[in-house]
């Protein structure tokens, strides 16, 4: 059974509020986050779970993905071993998933998402910019089995690339 992973960065958020934690989109944040979500509404046809950190921008990032794909919040599960972590929480993160769900959704930080990127496809990716997104398959195994080089790179958006620029 294929499998399909989307990592995707938090969206810009505020350099001025503290603590890191509380930080919000900023306003082109918001802009490119829905954005990207009409963007993958184009690649992707369901999402059986979405897993987000619980600092304040990537609960916002998620929140506009699922308006823009039509994904209830029932589907979002809050996970705070993503904030201010390493590969290895992703790994954690996606070893748990259950088995009965094909199609799922990371919503995290860098750069331990661009670093788990790399991780599962072995592509060279590079410091993921905000809002960017990587999909990936992943091919016969289960949640629960995958780890290095798992993942068959299927995209890598960025909001830049969705508009024809380079990233």
């Amino acid at each position: 059974m294929t499998k399909t992973l989307y990592l995707v960065r938090h969206a810009k958020a505020s350099d001025s509020v503290s603590p890191d934690i509380v930080r919000p989109l900023t306003s082109s944040g918001m802009i490119d986050t829905a954005r990207m979500g009409r963007n993958l509404s184009t690649k992707i046809s369901t999402i059986d779970l979405i897993i987000t950190s619980n600092a304040e921008r990537t609960q916002m990032t998620t929140k506009v993905l699922c308006e823009q794909l039509g994904i209830p919040e029932e589907k979002v599960y809050v996970l705070s071993d993503l904030y201010e972590s390493s590969p290895k929480h992703y790994l954690d993160a996606v070893n748990a998933i259950p088995a009965n769900l094909n199609h799922v959704m990371i919503v995290g930080h860098n750069p331990s998402i661009s670093y788990f990127a790399e991780y599962l496809t072995h592509a060279d990716i590079g410091a993921m910019p905000t809002c960017a997104v990587v999909g990936m398959k992943i091919e016969n195994q289960a949640w629960a089995e995958v780890g290095k080089k798992s993942g068959d790179l299927i995209f890598y958006d960025s909001p830049e690339s969705i508009l024809g620029y380079n990233s």
